[in-house]
């Protein structure tokens, strides 16, 4: 039997809760091995716990999402969250990404997609966003017709790969170069793109490209 994705669920609406332990429970393969309705709580569950997944929601009585990623990030955990929210705000969702989450789903979106979400996380995905917040993070993100982006062919490529799901090392391996060369590249085109995490990147990529195969990398 496959191991067990470890979830972590924290939100302060026991409803929400409930509904997402119900609906991960279908999963064998997924198994919720805590809850917390505040964000400190959440913050000591996962120190203590150490799950695969963590399932976060942007707004509760005493952190928001942000502020807890931000601690998380400050120990230097290296647990993999989702955050879980009612909110669409792209400053929200950008600053949330920036701090190391790995994708951004909103509550009215997510339950035919937040089983596979937590799946692709568990395994390192990144860039599982919901399509409201997709497009809300691509309107704060685009850039003027005037002022087009330049991208070399290299950068191009690394771009393609990474909106693929692939990690560095991969992108190294399918390009033959080094994996310091990738983040050189991937430093460029942040800067160019004026993104700041690799989520809001794969977003961008998915919008300008549409439907992205192996192929056309």
């Amino acid at each position: 039997m496959a191991e067990s994705i470890r979830v972590i669920l924290v939100d302060d609406h026991p409803v929400v809760r409930s509904g997402i332990r119900m609906l991960l429970e279908q999963a064998p393969e997924i198994k919720i091995i805590g809850e917390a309705d505040r964000g400190s709580k959440g913050i000591q569950m996962i120190e203590r716990l150490q799950p695969d997944v963590v399932l976060l929601d942007m707004e509760m009585p005493d952190m928001t999402g942000v502020d807890v990623m931000r601690t998380l990030q400050s120990q230097g955990s290296t647990v993999r969250v989702l955050g879980l929210s009612a909110y669409d705000d792209p400053e929200y969702i950008r600053s949330l990404l920036a701090a190391g989450a790995y994708g951004y789903l909103t509550k009215d979106e997510a339950l035919d997609s937040i089983v596979e979400a937590v799946r692709g996380v568990a395994e390192g995905q990144e860039g599982w966003l919901s399509r409201r917040a997709a497009a809300r993070l691509t309107a704060l993100t685009r850039q003027p017709a005037s002022d087009p982006i330049s991208l070399t062919e290299r950068e191009e490529e690394v771009l393609q790969a990474l909106a693929q799901g692939w990690s560095n090392d991969q992108i190294a391996d399918h390009l033959v170069i080094t994996e310091r060369t990738v983040r050189y590249h991937l430093t460029n085109i942040y800067q160019k793109l004026n993104l700041s995490s690799r989520s809001e990147t794969i977003a961008w990529a998915h919008k300008q490209w549409g439907g992205l195969t192996e192929e056309s990398t």
